[in-house]
C-alpha cells in the first residue's frame, strides 16, 4: 500500500474532469459538489491520488463489511468470471444455489427460499409485493425514522426527508412512530415504558387504518442512517405479536445491519424474534458486485408453489455477485467474524464511546451494538436540543460539518447524518485501527463542543 500512496496529480485532474463533466451524482445539486477522486483501497483504508489515506469509518455506505479489496472476494470473482461470467436467472447456477442455501441456513428454522435482487431497494420492493400477494391486502406500514431505498415503493416506505421530493409515489404506505427512548414521542421515562407506549401507538394506528387493509409492517431491525436506534427490550417481539394478531406480514429490513454488522448473521437474531420476510444486500458480499434479496418464510414461499410470482430482474442472482457472497460466508466462518464483532463492540467501542461522552458536553447519547454505533450531538444536554436541526443544510449544518472536516484532516472518513456521527468501520478493522479512529473522533468532537450553549 505504501508504494501506491505516491501522489499522481495528473490522474487526479483527469478523474476530476471526467467526473465533473459527465457523472450525474445521486442526492446532490450537481454544481455544488466536488467528489474526491479515489485511487485505491486495502482493508480498512482507502486513499486518493494526492497520497492522502483515510481510515474508512463508514464502510463506504455501511456495505463494505469485509473491507477494501479482500483477497478472498476478489479471487472468487476472478475465478467465477473465468468459468462463467453470467447466466440468466431462470437457469440453475452452482454459486447462486449455494449462496441461497447458505443464507437460508443462517436465517434459521422456517426459511428455505431466497429471491435474489440487485440491491436493497429492489429487495424491499419485492418483499412488499410478496406480502401484498400473500395477504390480498394493499397497505404497508413503516416508521418515520427510516430509509428503505430510492425506487418507487421503497422511497414511499422511507420516513426521512428523502421521501418528500419524490411524492406522490405509492399511496398505500402508512407511517408510524417507532421507539426512540432518547427523544421519545411517547413521553416515556424508561426503555420498558417506551416499548409499551410505542406498541400501543402502533396497534392504534393498525386499528385506525383498518387491520384488514394492511399487508405488512416493514421495519429496519436497527434503524440505520436515521439514528442507529436499537429497539428497546420487547419491542420487536411486540411487533411480531401484533402481526400475528391481525394477520400482517412482518418484514425485517436487514439491508444495513445484516451479515455481521452487529455480531449476528441477521440483527433480528439478537432480539429473539422471527420475521416473515427478510430483506438483505450490502454486507452479503460487501458490495463488490451488486446483490440483494429476500429470504422467504416457508409459509409465504408455499403460496407461490402453484401461483406465479410476478417479478424478476435480468441480473437476479448474478454469478459474479453470488461467488463473492459464497466467499463471504467462508471468510466469516474461517475468521470468526461474528465473534470478533461482538467482542470489539462490547470490549472496545462501547466503553471508549462512553468515556468520550463523559468528557464532551456536545455528546447527548451514544448507542449501538457490534460495529454499529451513533454519537448523538446536542447544544444542551439538559434540554437535548440538537446540535444540528432535523434536515439541516448549509450554515445550520456547520457544527457537524466541522466535526467531519476535523476527522478527515486527521485521516478518518466519518459517517455523519444531521446531528450524529456514526461509527461503522469494516468488520475486519484491526483493534489498533479502531482505537486510532475513535481517538480521531474524540479530538474532532472539540469542534462540536464550541457550539454548546450550556
Amino acid at each position: 500500500m505504501t508504494d501506491t500512496l505516491l501522489a499522481d496529480l495528473e490522474a487526479d485532474a483527469r478523474v476530476r474532469a471526467d467526473d465533473r463533466g459527465h457523472v450525474f451524482h445521486s442526492w446532490s445539486a450537481q454544481a455544488l459538489i466536488d467528489p474526491l477522486p479515489i485511487a485505491g483501497g486495502e482493508g480498512s483504508t482507502f486513499w486518493d491520488y494526492a497520497g492522502n489515506a483515510y481510515l474508512d469509518f463508514s464502510s463506504q455506505l455501511v456495505n463494505l463489511n469485509l473491507g477494501h479489496q479482500h483477497p478472498d472476494l476478489v479471487r472468487a470473482i476472478q475465478e467465477q468470471a473465468g468459468r462463467l461470467a453470467t447466466i440468466q436467472p431462470s437457469m440453475a447456477n452452482d454459486v447462486r444455489g449455494e449462496l441461497a442455501r447458505r443464507i437460508a441456513e443462517v436465517a434459521g428454522d422456517g426459511f428455505e427460499k431466497v429471491f435474489f435482487t440487485n440491491g436493497g431497494a429492489d429487495a424491499n420492493e419485492n418483499a412488499v409485493r410478496m406480502a401484498r400477494l400473500f395477504t390480498g391486502r394493499r397497505k404497508i406500514m413503516s416508521m418515520y425514522r427510516s430509509y428503505h431505498g430510492n425506487t418507487s415503493t421503497a422511497i414511499s416506505l422511507t420516513g426521512d426527508p428523502r421521501r418528500w421530493p419524490n411524492e406522490p409515489a405509492d399511496g398505500s404506505i402508512v407511517h408510524f412512530h417507532g421507539p426512540y427512548a432518547y427523544r421519545s414521542s411517547f413521553h416515556s421515562d424508561s426503555p420498558e415504558q417506551e416499548t409499551a407506549r410505542a406498541l400501543q401507538h402502533l396497534e392504534q394506528t393498525i386499528v385506525l387504518e383498518g387491520a384488514a387493509t394492511i399487508a405488512g409492517i416493514l421495519i429496519e431491525t436497527i434503524v440505520g442512517t436515521n439514528g442507529v436506534l436499537v429497539p428497546p427490550p420487547g419491542y420487536l417481539a411486540g411487533v411480531r405479536e401484533l402481526c400475528d394478531k391481525y394477520g400482517i406480514v412482518y418484514i425485517a429490513d436487514e439491508v444495513m445491519v445484516g451479515f455481521g454488522r452487529v455480531g449476528e448473521w441477521f440483527a433480528f437474531q439478537a432480539f429473539d424474534v422471527q420475521p416473515d420476510l427478510i430483506t438483505f444486500a450490502k454486507g452479503v458480499n460487501s458490495g463488490y458486485v451488486p446483490l440483494g434479496g429476500v429470504v422467504i418464510s416457508d409459509r409465504i414461499a408455499a403460496h407461490f408453489d402453484t401461483v406465479s410470482f410476478p417479478g424478476g430482474l435480468t441480473y437476479s442472482g448474478h454469478p459474479l455477485a453470488c461467488a463473492a457472497g459464497v466467499a463471504t460466508f467462508e471468510v466469516f466462518e474461517r475468521d470468526g467474524i461474528l465473534e470478533r464483532v461482538r467482542d470489539l463492540g462490547e470490549r472496545v467501542v462501547g466503553p471508549r464511546l462512553r468515556e468520550i461522552a463523559s468528557r464532551h458536553p456536545s455528546v447527548g447519547e451514544v448507542r449501538g451494538l457490534g460495529l454499529f454505533w451513533a454519537i448523538e450531538l446536542v447544544k444542551d444536554r439538559e434540554t437535548r436540543e440538537q446540535l444540528v436541526p432535523f434536515n439541516a443544510s448549509g450554515a445550520d449544518a456547520a457544527p457537524v460539518a466541522a466535526v467531519a472536516a476535523a476527522c478527515k484532516r486527521d485521516g478518518v472518513w466519518p459517517f455523519t447524518h444531521f446531528n450524529r456521527v456514526h461509527v461503522a468501520p469494516p468488520l475486519v478493522i484491526t483493534e489498533e485501527e479502531l482505537l486510532r479512529g475513535l481517538d480521531v473522533i474524540d479530538r474532532a468532537l472539540s469542534a462540536a463542543d464550541e457550539y454548546v450553549t450550556r
